[in-house]
């Protein structure tokens, strides 16, 4: 029995992917971008594809203290070896409320566009989105791609990735529907609830005609660099400890308080030792 993958294999003297000759065909002549596509789809990219892809990472790289860098500084607090362990950790929240999101909102959006005529007008993408709002307030989800707890009057990043997406030319139905969804959203929650980086690269996405999950992968990949910088950043000026300093004082605010709590005092034991 034979075991491969298309994607690659290794003699003794040479390595190969999508059957290029990596030392000989690769190295020096592709770039990173170049590398994803032709690793997942045994192409390299065209260059409005790759401008594309390219720009959807570098949108996700960094947001500051986000639940990511948060549990790779911790991680690394308590594991300082392991720059593995503490970016795999920052990656595992990845899921339906940061980051995942991207995926959930270029599936929806496939998804909705497809049950769309080739012709259908800007009423019909109006009533598209406004049936897709009310389906998911009516089942108590929230709807991807929209809102965002910091920028609650638009998400700096949509114009940018928007401005890009025209220029590649993937600023299509999907991006359509997504302006649709927010405008439907306001008049649903009567509230302004803006296309976030999420929608706007689940559009991104959609447009470029990429299974919706090639988004959570370039938010993971970007987001990858990012957590290493966070824990470059942590070595140079540390902030895990502080972090957990933050919750011992309010733990000790809490015993002041009179509240009967043996955690505190097993914490600050665990910290003041190092165990």
């Amino acid at each position: 029995m034979t075991i491969k993958t298309p994607i690659g294999y290794t003699t003794r003297d040479e390595i190969f992917v999508r059957d290029r000759n990596i030392a000989t065909e690769i190295l020096g002549q592709l770039d990173f971008i170049d590398m994803i596509f032709l690793a997942a789809t045994g192409q390299t990219p065209s260059a409005p594809m790759k401008r594309m892809a390219n720009t959807l990472m570098v949108a996700v790289t960094d947001h500051g203290l986000t639940p990511s860098a948060i549990a790779a500084r911790l991680t690394i607090l308590g594991a300082p070896e392991s720059i593995q362990g503490a970016v795999a950790a920052g990656l595992l929240g990845a899921g339906n409320h940061f980051l995942g999101t991207m995926q959930l909102s270029a599936q929806m959006l496939k998804d909705a566009v497809a049950g769309l005529a080739p012709d259908a007008d800007g009423a019909a993408f109006d009533a598209c989105a406004a049936a897709l709002v009310r389906e998911y307030r009516a089942g108590k989800r929230i709807v991807p791609g929209i809102g965002h707890p910091i920028h609650i009057k638009g998400d700096p990043r949509v114009p940018a990735l928007r401005r890009v997406a025209r220029e590649c030319g993937f600023e299509g139905r999907h991006w359509q529907l997504a302006t649709a969804i927010e405008r439907a959203a306001q008049a649903e929650y009567g509230k302004l609830l803006p296309l976030n980086a999420a929608g706007a690269v689940g559009a991104c996405v959609a447009d470029m005609e990429l299974d919706p999950l090639w988004a959570r992968g370039f938010a993971l990949i970007g987001r990858s660099a990012g957590l290493v910088a966070h824990l470059l950043d942590e070595k140079r000026a540390p902030l895990g400890q502080k972090l957990w300093d933050l919750v011992l004082a309010q733990d000790d605010s809490a015993e002041l308080a009179g509240h009967d709590n043996p955690i505190p005092q097993r914490a600050r034991a665990l910290n003041a030792g190092k165990a």
